[in-house]
């Protein structure tokens, strides 16, 4: 594998590092219950219940007993905890509901019984009459009180809702710092608890369809979402994800080192063969940055001296200008002096080689060595002309063909041109035309 400056992201919530969201809010329904205002009678046609909560008469004496008792000086906290089985069997509606989850969640903070602040939790949400702020603090409680306990698809859901609801708060991390998190973070969150799992398929393709969602709503991608989902599909070897997320990622947040990483990831996600490997490596010289030597190096020698002499030579002088490879180095000398060696002579049978290819016996061969040999040269014009040709001939590899009339077109600043020739490509060489019709698209208009 080629050297890549990518690096595993760190894992969101394992930066988190959040107290119990409910635990400096004070108390939940602590307050006495007042009688219920029930449902009345108009003398119109229409009838509305009148407003204000719905509490059962049963439900709000037992309540009223053991929130009294709970809130007295030096409660008795074992004989509150006897006094809520009736506090359970009087609830009849979803405003029952929610008061007594209230008041199993204040008593089990008192004596730390998490199976009680749960099942309050519980309550609450279940009935239906939260606010969103409230909501969203229930369930975030939730998803940590999940997640501690190892149910992941109910820790999932909790933050979904907390999510549905817009909920925001503020989370210390893990250096001591405290930032707000939102609906973007909590996404991020969801996806961790995947890869806690090892579900790495599943995490990696939930990235995807919130990247897609966001990209279908007009909406900015948070650079985090990007990464993250690359660095779990590159470093897991997620099937076919990878090339996605690094064009993504070269497209919104674009960077010479960006784009040269895309390069050498795009190519460590498949087995390429030799030609491939050439047309993805071609693009690193367009761009005019390597990220590594081993990358300029792998380039040479997928040229080969002997066939492609005039592009080993501006390769190698491209790498000594940018101070990517040492002149020293021993490899990259001898190929050096070999292809040079082999320039004059190359070159001076360009004349000859064009004149075949334009006869109208030239045969699919002598056409696609053309192209070859001229795009090699930078002469994209007549690359350009020979590929066409070589095209509408019988058995020419066409995925190899189109990437190379592609590759040619950009060189001539034909942009529109190029992404189109590079879109009509597929097979294996997909995920490389693909990266190159995006890198020909961030040159149209410049």
């Amino acid at each position: 594998m080629i050297f890549t400056r990518l690096n595993k992201a760190s894992r969101p919530s394992s930066a988190i590092a959040m107290a119990l969201v409910l635990a400096a809010t004070g108390t939940l329904g602590a307050a006495a219950l007042e009688q219920p205002a029930f449902a009345q009678k108009k003398k119109k046609k229409d009838k509305e219940e009148a407003e204000g909560p719905d509490y059962t008469q049963e439900f709000i004496a037992a309540y009223n007993e053991a929130n009294t008792a709970l809130n007295a000086e030096n409660a008795d906290l074992e004989a509150v905890k006897a006094m809520i089985p009736a506090v359970l069997a009087a609830v009849s509606t979803d405003d029952d509901r929610n008061a007594a989850g209230g008041l199993l969640f204040n008593l089990s903070r008192q004596t730390d019984d998490d199976a009680m602040e749960l099942q309050g939790l519980e309550m609450m949400q279940s009935s239906g009459k939260l606010d969103a702020q409230r909501g969203g603090q229930i369930n975030v409680a939730l998803y940590q009180i999940y997640r501690s306990n190892g149910d992941i698809a109910k820790s999932r859901a909790a933050l979904e809702r907390a999510i549905d609801a817009n909920y925001s708060f503020n989370a210390t991390m893990a250096d001591g710092t405290s930032r707000a998190l939102g609906a973007d973070e909590m996404r991020l969150m969801i996806a961790d608890l995947y890869f806690e799992q090892d579900q790495y398929a599943e995490g990696v393709n939930y990235i995807a369809e919130i990247i897609e969602n966001k990209k279908a709503a007009g909406e900015p991608v948070p650079e985090n979402w990007i990464r993250t989902g690359l660095s779990r599909a590159y470093n897991n070897s997620v099937a076919g994800q990878a090339p996605k997320f690094v064009r993504w990622l070269a497209s919104d947040y674009g960077s010479p080192e960006v784009w040269a990483d895309a390069v050498i990831i795009t190519l460590n996600s498949a087995e390429y063969a030799n030609p491939d490997i050439l047309d993805l490596l071609r693009l690193s010289r367009r761009l005019n940055h390597y990220n590594a030597k081993e990358v300029l190096s792998e380039y040479v020698e997928m040229l080969d001296s002997r066939r492609y002499p005039g592009e080993v030579v501006a390769v190698i002088d491209q790498g000594y200008a940018l101070g990517v490879v040492d002149r020293s180095d021993p490899y990259i000398a001898e190929r050096r002096k070999e292809a040079d060696s082999r320039l004059a002579s190359d070159k001076a049978s360009l004349g000859e080689l064009a004149a075949d290819a334009r006869k109208p016996s030239a045969d699919l061969r002598t056409l696609v060595v053309a192209g070859d040999t001229f795009l090699s040269y930078d002469q994209p014009v007549e690359a350009e002309e020979f590929y066409t040709k070589a095209l509408t001939m019988t058995g020419v590899e066409t995925p190899q063909v189109l990437t190379r009339l592609g590759i040619a077109q950009y060189d001539q600043g034909k942009y529109a041109e190029a992404i189109e020739t590079f879109k009509k490509v597929e097979g294996a060489r997909k995920d490389i035309a693909s990266l190159w019709a995006l890198y020909a698209t961030s040159k149209v208009g410049s």
